[in-house]
């Protein structure tokens, strides 16, 4: 039997004879081979960085069409961009708006980067709407319970709601944008919203005046001043809780009076609201009872001759 050292190396001693034989016809077979081998590496390394480049190339050109040219503000598909939500999307902002709370930034937790302006253009639409309807029935619950009050259909009052609205939950937000602007150049440290989440947040903010406007129907003024006071109130919470991380880094005293005029702008709209859409006309003039009955009897009376003339 074969020991194992004889197994393992009888091959190599096999292939070390036959280059001991032949040792001039390997060196030659060997310096044939090898600038084809190099050549064949070099050929295969060649096309393979060729092929990167191509895909490279390739992938280039496909995000070059695929990427779309930024339109100008002063045409329609700029603006398009900000109306492009759906609805889950806007019912999640506004449940947001809804429910305040205190380290819940709706900036953050429900625009995400992607301030829309399709909500806010139908909230204050339908607040502006519902506004001068409910000033219109007012007028006419009223006249119902009181008919010395003359009601005629008053028009102008979408007029005046929907300019109110509309100038309120842009200019507002302007002054906003441009002062933090201002701030955030004295204070480093500041951060800052852009122009449309401001307004994102400005409108959808006044979104709990709808059903508040509704329920203001109820002739009962304590009861109206309630739901006012409440709407008011989440609505102001709202603002703050969102504007509170940009300001918090300013000085306290710049950060107090900022959020102060907030809320007294709100509040004031509140107030100019329901003083203004919900106050009821003054009763007709009618005239006193004394001139009611005096004037049928003295000229109903027939005229008396004198006494020189009837004899």
């Amino acid at each position: 039997m074969a020991a194992p050292n004889e197994l393992a190396f009888h091959e190599f001693e096999e292939a070390a004879n036959l280059l001991a034989q032949t040792p001039n016809e390997t060196t030659a077979r060997s310096d044939q081979l090898s600038p084809k081998g190099h050549v064949a590496v070099a050929m295969d390394s060649g096309a393979s960085y060729g092929a990167e480049d191509e895909v490279e190339e390739s992938d280039k050109t496909v995000l070059l069409q695929e990427e779309k040219q930024q339109p100008g503000f002063w045409t329609f598909g700029y603006y398009q961009s900000f109306f492009d939500v759906d609805t889950s999307q806007v019912l999640d902002r506004i449940k947001g708006s809804l429910l305040p709370r205190p380290g819940h930034n709706f900036v953050r937790h429900h625009l995400r980067n992607r301030p829309d302006l399709y909500g806010p253009f139908w909230i204050c639409a339908t607040l502006a709407f519902v506004l001068a309807i409910t000033g219109n029935l007012t007028l006419v619950l009223a006249q119902r319970r009181d008919p010395s009050i003359h009601y005629s259909p008053q028009f102008h009052k979408v007029t005046v709601a929907s300019v109110t609205i509309y100038c309120y939950t842009w200019l507002v937000p302007l002054a906003l944008w441009g002062f933090l602007r201002w701030r955030k150049g004295v204070r480093e440290r500041m951060g800052l919203y852009t122009f449309l989440e401001t307004v994102c947040v400005y409108g959808y903010s006044l979104f709990v005046f709808i059903p508040t406007v509704v329920l203001w129907l109820i002739p009962v003024p304590w009861l109206q001043w309630l739901f006012g006071a409440l709407a008011l109130a989440l609505s102001a919470a709202g603002l703050v809780f969102t504007l509170w991380p940009v300001v918090r880094e300013d000085t306290r005293l710049a950060a107090g009076v900022l959020l102060s005029v907030v809320v007294l702008l709100h509040a004031l709209l509140a107030m100019g609201c329901k003083f203004y859409f919900f106050q009821p006309l003054p009763p007709e003039p009618m005239a006193s009872p004394h001139q009611a009955t005096s004037q049928p009897a003295a000229t109903g009376l027939p005229p008396t001759l004198p006494r020189s003339v009837a004899a």
